[in-house]
């Protein structure tokens, strides 16, 4: 028995299969033999001298001596893993890398992006359309444009909007609607993708604001905003738009938000990096940017009555 470390091989072999209680899956994940990753065991525990695995007929289990050493593996691994991800980024110091989702990259992000892009010709700039969360602590992500009510407390956040939502419309369509109460008589566009929220923002919720009962279910459903948002465009209907995603729509003149009523969320877009990355100057730039953009979308709100969600009596 040494005081020595084992090999590295044998440690990863071991945490493998303590995490998976299984050699077949620990050798599939690290792309060796069951018989390779065996005989690392078994390196391991003759170095350490006495085994950590108790091998049954079908399965395997942790010894006493495995439970204690496996929190400590894989402690080490995962210190060692991040250790090695940030000695990588340092030579990423001119790629930019940007996850946001695919209605937000598509209404707001992407339109900006060319001038962002002509101040900063040093940054390679990689963005990533998805509603999948990036862990940005493992993941190859700078920074994440997340829409939502929660923070997480471990992460640097600041808010850039905070949504809220009012009835949008062709302006053909804008012609034919003389108060609220015509809205009962056009096609309702439904949005699908906000059902998450506690207080929600959806025609139920704005009919009961306004004082007008209870609201049209009638009408074809979204799963994506910047979908429903493109209907409205094109004349389809009326939707319950999100300001932030149709923010150039109605600068452009392509859709029209004709009541002062608004519906505000309790949700916000907020930009999120890891704790410090946010003075970084490539994450400062991009945020920098983001902020002055986003002082735009206050005219949009000049002239409204904005009533909270989360003030709203129940239905």
């Amino acid at each position: 028995m040494s005081n020595r470390l084992p090999p590295l091989t044998a440690l990863r072999a071991f945490e493998a299969a303590a995490r998976h209680l299984s050699f077949s899956k620990a050798a599939e994940e690290l792309r060796v033999t069951p018989a390779a990753l065996s005989f690392q065991i078994k390196s391991l525990e003759e170095h350490l001298g006495q085994p950590v695995f108790r091998r049954l007929n079908r399965a395997v289990e942790l010894t006493e001596a495995g439970r204690v050493l496996a929190p400590g593996v894989s402690d080490g691994f995962s210190a060692l893993n991040s250790a090695w991800r940030s000695a990588r980024r340092l030579q990423e110091t001119q790629t930019l890398n940007i996850t946001a989702g695919p209605a937000f990259t598509s209404k707001w992000l992407a339109p900006r992006l060319f001038d962002f892009a002509a101040a900063h010709p040093d940054l390679e700039l990689r963005f990533v359309a998805t509603l999948k969360l990036a862990d940005l602590e493992r993941d190859p992500v700078d920074a994440a444009i997340r829409f939502g009510e929660v923070v997480d407390p471990a992460l640097f956040s600041r808010e850039i909007f905070r949504d809220w939502v009012t009835p949008m419309m062709s302006p053909a369509l804008a012609e034919q609607v003389t108060g609220m109460e015509c809205l009962r008589k056009f096609p309702i566009l439904h949005q699908d993708d906000i059902g998450f929220l506690r207080h929600p923002v959806d025609w139920a919720a704005w009919f009961r604001a306004a004082g007008l009962g209870k609201a049209p279910t009638s009408g074809p459903h979204f799963g994506q905003a910047d979908h429903a948002i493109n209907a409205a465009v094109a004349g389809l209907g009326i939707v319950l738009g999100r300001a932030t995603l149709a923010e150039d729509d109605i600068k452009a003149g392509r859709l029209v938000a004709p009541f002062p009523l608004a519906l505000r969320s309790s949700a916000a877009y907020r930009f999120l990096c890891r704790r410090g990355a946010e003075t970084q100057p490539k994450i400062a730039a991009f945020l920098d940017w983001m902020i002055s953009e986003s002082r735009g979308h206050a005219e949009l709100e000049k002239g409204r009555t904005f009533v909270d969600a989360g003030q709203l009596p129940p239905a």
